[in-house]
């Protein structure tokens, strides 16, 4: 482990990571062969380990979440990667899990964002206001246009500035409610919220959802009503069933991600995509910002 670097993920882009997805998973790499393995409940919260290994490299991500850190003025999700080599199980790289999570999970989404949205400038209502949020809007802007951009989020201050800093980089935002969802072609949730953002009722069947904010089962930030007539589509069924078997309701047929690149997609139907992350996607990523030294 002596001299092991530590690496930077921010010199990878958004661009970058979701074109690296998208390319292993077109060579083959299948969604479904992670072991799926509890969180471990913490006094302090819950520490998530994902393992993954393939051909050239291996890695394990150690993660904690505290929900009572921002009171203490310390990062609620905190962590590390340790990259090892695929043969000879050679430690490589340590990276910082909490910035590797903040571009895995958008970049995931941006592969997604490809395939079930239309290629348009879109009407968009982004609920939450931290750190997915905004890698969330970086995904966007880096496979599609945003027409204008409702941001909904529960401190006003908080939201507002969210709202300005997305004008910063170019894109039209201001701050709304969730009633904006009625004229959204996409919709955004990017909370850990476990009860149901927005009527569903309100949204165009043309809209496309991708809800992004939970990592444990228990709660729906999605009404039951949009789930049951929604196309499901899912990073990993695995790991999608584990950690958000509610949202996605095990019933339904669900699509992962590999599969969404080769099948059609009926962009007047609603779609739902639900993440919940999984460790080959962490090491997908964290071996193309090794790769990058």
């Amino acid at each position: 482990m002596i001299g092991v670097p530590w690496l930077d993920v921010s010199r990878l882009s958004m661009a970058g990571a979701a074109r690296m997805i998208e390319a292993a998973l077109r060579a083959g790499l299948d969604p479904q062969a992670d072991p799926v393995l509890p969180g471990v409940d913490l006094p302090g919260g819950t520490m998530l380990l994902a393992p993954a290994s393939g051909a050239l490299y291996a890695g394990v991500r150690v993660v904690t979440v505290a929900p009572d850190n921002p009171a203490r003025g310390l990062p609620r999700v905190q962590g590390v990667y340790l990259l090892f080599h695929g043969e000879s199980l050679q430690p490589l790289a340590l990276l910082d899990g909490a910035d590797l999570t903040a571009l895995r999970a958008p970049a995931i989404s941006a592969v997604a964002l490809r395939h079930l949205t239309p290629d348009r400038p879109l009407s968009t209502v982004l609920f939450g206001t931290g750190v997915q949020a905004w890698g969330h809007i970086q995904a966007c802007v880096a496979v599609r246009r945003l027409a204008r951009l409702t941001v909904v989020g529960r401190e006003v201050a908080r939201t507002e500035a969210f709202a300005a800093r997305c004008r910063a980089i170019g894109v039209p935002a201001a701050a709304g409610t969730p009633e904006a969802v009625r004229g959204a072609d996409l919709v955004l949730c990017c909370t850990t919220s476990t009860t149901p953002l927005f009527d569903s009722a309100e949204l165009p069947d043309s809209a496309a959802v991708l809800a992004v904010g939970g990592y444990r089962s228990g709660g729906r930030d999605v009404d039951e009503e949009y789930v049951a007539r929604a196309a499901l589509y899912v990073d990993a069924r695995t790991a999608a069933l584990y950690r958000a078997g509610v949202t996605v309701a095990p019933a339904r047929r669900l699509i992962n991600l590999a599969e969404l690149l080769a099948v059609p997609v009926d962009l007047a139907q609603p779609r739902l995509f639900t993440s919940v992350g999984a460790a080959w996607e962490d090491l997908v990523v964290a071996a193309a910002v090794y790769e990058l030294t």
